[in-house]
């Protein structure tokens, strides 16, 4: 008997388990996460069902509060969510069907906040040295346009999400 069929893995379980790895290492660094994260989204977007936080402890071999904060981060950044099912005891976590329009949604977000602290620190400048103004203006300048074009890129994408939707 192989190693594979002795442990119950397959090649399916064995790709999945591969690409939670990857998605720890490259999606977690991309997205300023800790690998913990990274590894947390790929299974839970892998997941056929929700899972519960003791079954997200035992497939990433993680204490509770580490997957706690995880999926506390995952939920912060708008790819998962947590809910109890009707009748259920413990809370479940699954990837959002609208995960990526809520990561972008919270990167508008973030980003406007940020524009709105450049705003703020341009209006204080007042006392300030001509080079500390400048960058000041520079930062606005920035997140000015990030928030622009984000904005737009979320309403152009969540029309296409929504319209493949509708097509499939």
């Amino acid at each position: 008997m192989s190693e594979a069929a002795e442990h119950g893995t397959d090649d399916a379980s064995d790709a999945q388990g591969a690409l939670v790895e990857e998605f720890g290492t490259h999606v977690g660094r991309a997205m300023g996460w800790p690998r913990m994260a990274g590894r947390a989204g790929g299974l839970l977007m892998m997941s056929d069902r929700p899972l519960t936080l003791a079954e997200l402890q035992e497939a990433l071999d993680a204490s509770k509060g580490s997957v706690s904060e995880t999926t506390r981060l995952l939920i912060a950044n708008g790819t998962v969510e947590r809910y109890k099912e009707a009748g259920a005891r413990h809370f479940v976590y699954r990837w959002r069907d609208d995960a990526w329009v809520g990561c972008l949604r919270h990167l508008v977000a973030a980003t406007t906040e940020l524009r709105e602290l450049a705003a703020h620190a341009q209006e204080r400048s007042s006392g300030m040295s001509e080079e500390q103004r400048g960058r000041l203006r520079d930062m606005l300048s920035y997140y000015r346009f990030m928030v622009g074009h984000l904005e737009s890129m979320l309403v152009e994408y969540t029309a296409a999400w929504t319209g493949g939707k509708e097509q499939a």
